[in-house]
């Protein structure tokens, strides 16, 4: 399935909802925010949200430093 990925259409491979695209990914989960089709979702609902073809995905990274 395509989905477009911080603006980048890429396919989701296994993942079928954003916890498992996440960790598909290799992202440091306690680290990010997801923004499915416009909506902000809290973290505790990543795996009830389900990917289908065309979604939007924003994913931002947050990074410590000085």
């Amino acid at each position: 399935m395509k989905i477009r990925i911080n603006g980048k259409e890429r396919s989701t491979g296994k993942a079928d909802n954003l916890i498992e695209l996440a960790k598909d990914m290799k992202l440091n989960l306690k680290h990010i925010v997801i923004e499915h089709n416009l909506n902000i979702i809290p973290r505790d609902r990543w795996g009830e949200v389900s990917l289908t073809e065309g979604d939007s995905i924003e994913i931002v990274n947050f990074v410590g430093g000085g």
